[in-house]
């Protein structure tokens, strides 16, 4: 896990840390491209990865015999990947990317909300301000010189978290591991980070035609504390007891009584640098956004109102504690969490601390940080609703802005004719090129 996600990149170079999670499946000085898959598939296993705002992971699951062949694999494209990339594969890769956006936001239905959400719930200066796919022009912009930069900054060990799970001798695995990344030198001056909360002054109210959707949807968000924050605990229990089962005030208004939805969903998302509370409702055929809001304020009047049990708090305590530890469930999802703990907290044994968190949550809590964060407080409002519908929008709702994409005219970067290519090889104390062998079978 390296400690570099979207937010780590500045406006007008946008979209790169998820650009260069797909050149690292690219191939590495001695390991071809193609080579990576194939060397695990054959040995029974799987990889894959994932860009978020303040991570980039790569993560391998395999039989313990082939142990070796990983962290030989991995060591090469930490240390012995650079000066593999060519024209050809950023090209490659630019255009992959690209089409990506265009699938997973331009051409499907709300796919633009969380952006409406970015550009205006975060300053233009903030790290979440962009998404992580980046913008169309900065993905089409890249270049060789942005990738080596990148990677001499954000790609060295010293800002990278390294988690091995499973069954093994740690002693043993001592010594691969001093034998593969020991002679990777450390590189790039990572600053460390810490929480940028943000405010709003107003709420912001905000509609978008959408070409995709059959339906209007509507998007509340407040900003929050980050993550493993104590009020972070106290305000996912809060989103809980507002819309999770038929007894929740969200439920009993718009899906019982009203009949506007078949479906609210209330979540808080705390993350490295700060975090967001989300309301979205989609409304049912002829239900209107206006409608919603409504129904939305009364839902709230009556949670202030009935308020909620200790049995309630209770209830949602043992859930979330089972929820726990589900997450734990299979060797990666243990590494993972201890790779989250280390990068974010400096402290990978803090699991034990992160359930009692969440076991320590009480009534006041959650009512403190609904009167906190919010209780009349401003927010964002997005309404996405079908096309040529704007009378189904919330109300006082005003045009998000969206440039979209005309897909006959889409972009593409030219992909240069393949050659010879030399590649330099960086100097290693062992012989690199040859693939350890297998271990015994387990």
């Amino acid at each position: 896990m390296y400690h570099v996600g979207s937010s780590r990149e500045t406006p007008g170079k946008t979209g790169f840390a998820h650009l260069f999670e797909h050149l690292l499946f690219g191939g590495s000085e001695n390991v071809p491209t193609g080579k990576f898959d194939k060397i695990i598939e054959g040995a029974g296993g799987s990889n894959n990865g994932f860009t978020s705002r303040d991570v980039t992971t790569y993560f391998e699951m395999v039989p313990k015999n082939a142990l070796e062949k990983i962290l030989w694999l991995e060591s090469d494209r930490m240390g012995f990947f650079i000066n593999t990339v060519s024209p050809r594969l950023l090209a490659i890769q630019q255009n992959v990317v690209q089409n990506e956006k265009r699938q997973g936001e331009d051409n499907s239905p709300y796919g633009f909300t969380e952006y409406v959400i970015n550009k205006n719930l975060y300053p233009s200066d903030h790290p979440y301000n962009w998404e992580v796919i980046g913008e169309m022009e900065d993905l089409r912009n890249a270049t060789i010189d942005d990738v080596k930069n990148y990677y001499n900054k954000f790609y060295g060990p010293n800002n990278a978290t390294l988690v091995l799970a499973g069954d093994f001798n740690p002693d043993s695995v001592k010594l691969l591991l001093n034998k593969y990344f020991g002679e990777i030198k450390s590189h790039g001056d990572v600053s460390p980070r810490s929480a940028m909360p943000v405010s709003l002054a107003q709420t912001k109210k905000l509609y978008h035609e959408d070409n995709f959707a059959n339906a209007p949807e509507i998007t509340m968000v407040w900003p929050i504390p980050e993550q493993y924050s104590k009020d972070s605990y106290a305000l996912d229990f809060l989103a809980k007891i507002l819309a999770d089962g038929k007894k929740a005030p969200f439920y009993k208004v718009l899906v019982k009584e009203r009949q506007l939805t078949s479906n609210v969903s209330a979540y808080a998302n705390s993350e490295e640098l700060t975090g967001e509370f989300t309301i979205r409702v989609r409304a049912n055929e002829g239900k209107s956004l206006r409608e919603i809001e409504n129904a939305i304020t009364e839902a709230f009047a009556r949670f202030e109102k009935e308020g909620f049990t200790e049995k309630d708090v209770e209830r949602i305590k043992a859930i979330s504690e089972k929820n726990f530890y589900d997450g734990l469930n299979g060797v990666l999802n243990k590494s993972l969490r201890l790779a989250f703990y280390n990068t974010y907290l400096d402290e990978p044994g803090y699991l034990t601390k992160d359930i009692e968190n969440i076991k320590s949550v009480t009534s006041d809590d959650i009512m403190m940080v609904y009167n906190k964060y919010i209780k009349g407080k401003p927010q964002i409002v997005t309404s996405f609703v079908p096309k040529g519908q704007k009378d189904m929008m919330a109300e006082n709702s005003v045009p998000a802005g969206i440039k979209e994409e005309n897909i006959t005219e889409a972009s593409k970067v030219e992909i240069a004719e393949e050659g010879n290519v030399q590649i330099t090889k960086t100097a290693s104390a062992i012989d690199r090129t040859a693939e350890p062998p297998e271990g015994k079978e387990p």
